[in-house]
């Protein structure tokens, strides 16, 4: 029996991050056999991307879905991490609508073949990352359109509703536009997703009596009493 701290445990550490360490290497090679192969990407074409025979994966996962579902999650961090950064509020609402819409956009432009293989996994795999990915992103609309809306009177309850709302609304026309583009580029995309979000935002703050101005920084809340309608 070895205790704490021996060299059993040094080799057993070093094992686990070595692991640790080929699985990362792999999930990798998943991603860049998706670029190149498309979202039906097989097993065979991660390992040779990988410079590996199938049978080694196997040592590092449990099966097929295990690697689709770590492949998945680190999708899922990649998309994460491009939309962290834009939740400090700074600027001015229509900066902030078209900077969130932009980069969404752009992350499933720049990653449509993984972007796919995500919608595939969530039908067929044990987990749904789009949908975590979009309740994720909607919760962080949530908790900042229920302050605004708390700070000019407004119902904070439609702050959910309306999160929810928006975050379908842009993932659903990205989805299909990457599918049918229709002659529409990557700019004119954003900018008539932006209006029809800020058309909605604007419409909510009006049933309060607000006009929130769109192109003023949020700090400086610059806003005007209208007419109910």
């Amino acid at each position: 029996m070895t205790s704490s701290g021996t060299p059993s445990d040094g080799r057993a550490t070093r094992w686990a991050g070595q692991r640790e360490r080929r699985r990362r290497e792999f999930v990798e090679a998943g991603m860049r056999a998706i670029a190149r192969y498309g979202p039906e990407v097989s097993t065979e074409q991660i390992a040779d991307e990988a410079g590996v025979a199938r049978t080694r994966i196997y040592k590092h996962f449990a099966d097929t879905a295990d690697l689709q579902r770590a492949i998945a999650l680190r999708a899922a961090e990649m998309l994460g991490a491009q939309f962290s950064p834009l939740w400090g509020v700074s600027g001015t609402p229509r900066d902030m609508v078209h900077a969130t819409i932009g980069a969404h956009i752009e992350w499933l432009s720049e990653h449509r073949e993984l972007y796919q293989y995500l919608m595939r996994q969530s039908v067929t795999g044990p987990r749904d990352v789009v949908a975590d990915v979009k309740t994720a992103i909607a919760r962080q609309l949530t908790v900042l359109f229920e302050y605004y809306l708390g700070l000019f009177g407004a119902d904070q309850r439609v702050g959910e509703t309306i999160a929810y709302g928006l975050v379908g609304l842009v993932e659903s026309s990205t989805a299909h536009w990457l599918e049918a583009p229709r002659g529409i580029d990557r700019d004119d995309l954003r900018q008539l997703l932006a209006r029809w979000v800020w058309s909605i935002l604007d419409d909510t703050l009006r049933t309060v009596g607000v006009a929130l101005n769109p192109d003023s920084p949020l700090s400086e809340l610059d806003f005007r009493i209208v007419e109910r309608p």
